[in-house]
């Protein structure tokens, strides 16, 4: 049996609480995400694949770590911070976010929490915005405290996460709706639950508020789950892509901009707030992008994994951008890739060519997202319960 110590980076990468568990079920291998250990292989990546759009997968986020924001200005620090309009934004509802520099770069696309009228998480990609957060408040003269909380997520994940929920915590659980959050408590443990993911599939984060009951919460889980379809897993690099779902540091980072992704949606230039990076942000939607996000279709043989490396694209043996993210989803039968290229070279059906380190391949311009690209199966709970408010 595989024992937890024959894992190690070193002191200096923190481990999660449910880290001797994910062992116990099966993880193979890990890598580095936030300072911290996250299981990335429970053997067959497409079966985990399928293990979570035909059932569902528990999963380890634990290096989600959260920035706790409280104090009386902390509502107006957190619109600082992003230039999404938080105006609108009640307690115990769930946004997806950009924080961006003064450059109007991203730093990362955090989900974040509203807890209480002055209670924010922001629920983080691989980058340290606490620093960042801790370095602003310094200049701002606000009253807010900045700390890393003891919060640990799991993601359930998959069609039948919902009937695993419900067999943990009742059918109270069933109203909860997408993007929103509730207090609860599962034997005693302190818990925040909220109906998000990153997986584009019906799915929850259940966020532990006490780091030593780590393995009794992912025993409970697997215990009530297995005998409805749930399997220990990984977060699924297949279904995200699928998804058009962002990898900070591979589909976006300081040097990208929110236009270049299509995000202009989070992005409001009218609000009064002067949020880091907003007049970088109006002249850029007033100067115009150079560069996009596409979705490619890349035309060979199944891929053997996903990319290790920026693979250029090419047109007419000029380059024109790079790939970001890239897979074979064994659902579509196709090779699916995100990519950042020129405008002029972005529009669909655009053929191109991707070289990888051995050799160049057709490539042509599809929509993004591949796959359920009105999140129609994320939703689909809150649908049954009269909701269908979205992040």
């Amino acid at each position: 049996m595989t024992q937890s110590d024959d894992f190690g980076f070193g002191t200096q990468i923190r481990k999660s609480p449910y880290f001797d568990a994910t062992v116990r079920w099966g993880a193979q291998g890990f890598s580095v995400y936030n300072h911290m250990y996250i299981p990335r292989d429970f053997g067959d990546p497409e079966q985990n694949f399928w293990n979570l759009v035909n059932d569902a997968i528990l999963c380890d986020v634990s290096v989600e770590r959260q920035v706790e924001i409280t104090g009386p200005d902390a509502a107006k620090f957190v619109q600082m911070l992003t230039p999404r309009d938080l105006t609108n934004m009640a307690v115990g509802q769930c946004k997806y976010v950009l924080i961006t520099n003064a450059d109007g770069g991203i730093l990362n696309d955090p989900i974040l929490l509203r807890l209480d009228e002055n209670h924010f998480w922001l629920s983080l990609a691989d980058s340290d915005i606490l620093l960042w957060a801790q370095g602003v408040a310094v200049h701002l003269g606000l009253d807010v405290t900045i700390r890393e909380p003891d919060v640990s997520p799991l993601q359930l994940q998959g069609p039948k996460s919902g009937e695993v929920m419900r067999a943990l915590f009742g059918d109270s659980i069933m109203d909860l709706r997408y993007f929103w959050l509730r207090e609860m408590e599962l034997d005693g443990i302190p818990l925040i639950v909220s109906r998000t993911g990153w997986s584009s599939e019906l799915g929850y984060e259940i966020y532990l508020r006490d780091g030593s009951r780590g393995d009794a919460l992912w025993e409970r889980i697997m215990a009530t789950g297995v005998p409805l379809g749930l399997k220990p897993g990984h977060t699924s690099t297949i279904r995200r892509i699928e998804g058009g779902m962002l990898s900070y540091h591979a589909d976006a980072d300081i040097d990208t901009n929110p236009f270049e992704l299509g995000l202009g949606r989070l992005v409001n230039l009218d609000t009064e707030a002067d949020f880091i990076g907003k007049f970088a942000l109006q002249r850029i939607r007033d100067n115009g992008i150079t560069r996009q996000q596409v979705g490619l279709q890349i035309d060979c043989e199944p891929l053997s994994g996903p990319n290790t490396t920026f693979w250029g694209v090419y047109h007419r043996g000029v380059q024109v951008g790079k790939v970001t993210s890239a897979v074979y989803s064994p659902r579509l039968q196709k090779n699916i890739a995100l990519a950042l290229v020129s405008c002029e070279h972005s529009e669909l059906g655009t053929e191109l060519q991707v070289v990888t380190r051995s050799r160049a391949i057709g490539a042509t311009v599809v929509e993004r997202p591949f796959y359920d690209p009105r999140k129609s199966l994320a939703v689909a709970q809150s649908a049954q319960s009269g909701s269908t408010m979205g992040s």
